[in-house]
């Protein structure tokens, strides 16, 4: 047991209060010891407890009411009601209300701390739960998304808008633009963003596997199907459930969907019983969806059900300015990965880098530098350890520019996307403040706005 942690008593029987306060002193807990319900309340404004040990029986302010204001004002403490046996009723009402566990009069020690032990051992572990998905709101929340581009910001404007509201979101964009990462951002930027985030890509699954993965499905309902499972409606509840390339998704499972959307229920596979939902949906299509309601292979109604928030995500080739903080970004991830020694882009692999149309958007961005980064020898990213296809241009461009006037444009660009800060943009370039401005000088580039 932590000596850290801190125990509430609140029993109105002076001969027991001392006993449990002795038990749970001996337990390891630092105990507060008070007579009655008025007394714990004022004690629980005054501090926080990890533990609150009540009584259910008290005169005045009784234990439904300690518990009550502990769920309120310290929402992270466990809470075990003592009950006499004449009053199991009480401490089933009490746990429905709330409370961890009970224990029945008289106290037994032995049973006390097995109680506490399991309600300290809940607390951590809930704990250890808020710390992760703090680390992952961390991770997908706006100030962690790598940009530059004015065009990107329009987005991100956009999520930031829909984020607190509970309305359903459609992101379209190219494969590989981020869609899932706004999706992300959306959730954990959401009043939801302590319930699950489930996704699901909707063309990876054949139809009839697809509709068991979202709607869940009865025992022997089909081949394989050895018990009950919940769908990932079901698991998203109060949560996000983000359907990934919905445009895949096949007519007859776009019916039951809309269904699902309109009604808030689903029926698992192979029962007869809806079950209700509360599930936001954030739906993305690398495909023009209204061409394929156009063409009928997409319904018009489910389309304007998922279409309450629209949000375009323009391809990587579209907002360029963005290409070079995200692959310094990469550079520095593949780098932790692979061990590799890769610091910086030399300037015409830089160049090549803006140069390059990147059909496949941010993911083939990334895995173009995590292979550089593999076959770099030294501390700077050269033009041969990029991909071919990426270098082909630039290798052709190449007689139309100097090196001078590559290292120039690349510099340009850097303070450009680092809105003119040189401090900044010296460090992503891999240089001192002070070459940085010689550089500067050296090209005839005036100074003086650099800090703006």
């Amino acid at each position: 047991m932590n000596a850290k942690n801190s125990a509430l008593l609140v029993e109105d029987d002076d001969s027991m209060r001392t006993v449990l306060s002795l038990d749970l002193k001996r337990l390891g807990l630092e105990v507060t010891a008070v007579s009655g319900g008025r007394e714990a309340i004022s004690a629980m404004r005054a501090r926080g407890f990890d533990l609150v040990v009540t009584d259910l029986l008290m005169e005045k302010v009784d234990g439904f009411q300690v518990l009550e204001n502990a769920r309120r004002q310290l929402p992270e403490a466990q809470v075990i009601v003592i009950t006499g046996h004449g009053s199991i009723d009480s401490a089933v009402r009490a746990m429905k209300s709330g409370a961890f566990d009970y224990i029945t009069k008289p106290v037994e020690p032995e049973v006390l701390g097995i109680a506490v032990g399991k309600a300290m051992e809940r607390k951590r572990l809930l704990g250890e739960i808020e710390h992760l998905r703090a680390q992952v709101r961390g991770k997908f929340s706006f100030e962690s998304i790598i940009y530059a581009s004015p065009a990107f910001d329009r987005v991100l404007e956009l999520v930031r808008k829909v984020a607190a509201t509970h309305a359903s979101v459609l992101i379209e964009g190219e494969s590989g633009v981020g869609k899932e990462l706004i999706a992300r951002a959306i959730h954990t930027s959401s009043p939801r963003r302590n319930h699950p985030f489930v996704a699901i890509n909707c063309g990876a699954l054949p139809e009839g596997l697809l509709e068991s993965e979202l709607f869940g499905h009865a025992r022997g309902s089909f081949t394989c199907a050895v018990a009950n499972k919940r769908g990932l409606f079901e698991e998203a509840h109060d949560g996000t459930l983000f359907l990934d390339e919905i445009g895949e998704m096949a007519p007859a499972l776009q019916v039951k969907l809309l269904r699902a959307l309109q009604q808030g229920e689903v029926r698992r596979v192979g029962e007869n019983r809806n079950i209700k939902v509360n599930a936001r949906i954030i739906a993305a299509s690398n495909r023009d969806l209204k061409a394929a309601v156009d063409k009928g292979s997409f319904r018009d109604d489910l389309y304007y059900r998922l279409k309450v928030f629209p949000i375009v995500i323009p391809p990587l080739r579209d907002r360029r300015e963005d290409i070079l903080p995200l692959a310094e970004n990469f550079l520095k991830r593949a780098r932790e990965k692979h061990g590799g020694k890769a610091l910086r882009f030399s300037p015409p692999a830089a160049q090549a880098l803006i140069r390059y149309r990147w059909a496949g958007n941010v993911r083939e961005l990334e895995h173009a530098v995590e292979r550089a980064v593999i076959l770099c020898s030294g501390d700077v990213v050269q033009l041969e350890d990029l991909p071919p296809e990426v270098r082909a241009d630039e290798l052709r461009e190449a007689p139309a520019q100097t090196l001078e006037a590559i290292e120039k444009q690349h510099i340009l660009r850097v303070l450009d996307a680092c809105g003119g800060a040189a401090s900044k943009a010296a460090k992503s370039l891999g240089i001192s403040r002070d070459v940085l401005l010689k550089k500067l000088n050296k090209f005839k580039l005036k100074t003086g706005a650099l800090e703006r």
